[in-house]
């Protein structure tokens, strides 16, 4: 469904993504690892086209994204952002409902709302959640909201960046659970950023470890542990020795 081949970016003299191939099935779910600042987010916003790659050829579905309709393009497209990124001037259903209330996919007003409701629903939200501002909610329902809007549009790919970033444990193994499931549900295709290693094994088929602007390995997440790289051994064990160097 995606395939990234040899794909270069720099940021003046920082060179990002230094040669990626990367190669993901049809309805699988990618989680993507690395340290900070070794392009994860830079491949994401590159598929997306908010980065424009130095050299190298993204393909969704075998087109390239660089000759795609554009709003055809991102209407395939779902994203849980980070920090979540809600609108607070907006209530619950109208932040699920963004893309169902204008644009390309844009439906009534009612049946928009319909939708949002029926998307709370699926991520364990009541529907009184709905007329509520988003400063009213905690940080794991903010998440909640953030992933009914992703899926609100039945979107064939949805990228998750850090869905449990500032989560306690048991919340992050909700957000994990509902990500697997919904996933697997709509038969989607799905690109994962994460540093959690508990969040790689939950919704992980395949995973990638980023270093030095390159993957370093790729496969899948049940062969992770005996893979045999010395620098994806290093990162999953979160140990102090090994060829990746902390940064101090």
């Amino acid at each position: 469904m995606i395939r990234l081949s040899d794909l270069h970016k720099s940021f003046g003299a920082n060179a990002v993504l230094r040669g990626v191939d990367l190669h993901v099935p049809r309805g699988e779910s990618m989680v993507v690892i690395g340290g900070s600042g070794t392009g994860k987010s830079v491949l994401i916003k590159s598929i997306l086209g908010l980065v424009t790659p130095d050299s190298g050829t993204i393909e969704v579905d075998g087109q390239n994204v660089t000759r795609a309709d554009r709003d055809a393009f991102l209407a395939r497209f779902g994203m849980l952002f980070q920090g979540g990124a809600l609108f607070d001037s907006l209530p619950v259903w109208q932040n699920v409902a963004f893309r169902l209330l204008r644009g390309r996919l844009k439906r009534p007003k009612a049946e928009a709302r319909e939708i949002a409701v029926e998307k709370l629903r699926r991520v364990g939200l009541s529907a009184d959640v709905a007329d509520r501002l988003p400063a009213e909610l905690s940080g794991g329902m903010q998440k909640r909201v953030g992933l009914a809007r992703a899926i609100a549009a039945e979107p064939e790919i949805i990228f998750f960046d850090e869905p449990t970033t500032g989560l306690d444990p048991i919340m992050s193994g909700v957000i994990n659970d509902l990500i697997r499931e919904i996933v697997t549900e709509m038969g989607a295709t799905a690109i994962t950023i994460t540093h959690d290693m508990t969040s790689v094994r939950a919704i992980a088929d395949d995973v990638a470890m980023l270093h030095a602007g390159k993957v370093r390995w790729s496969g899948p997440v049940a062969q992770m542990d005996d893979s045999g790289d010395p620098y994806l051994h290093q990162f999953i064990t979160g140990s102090a020795e090994g060829p990746i160097e902390a940064v101090r």
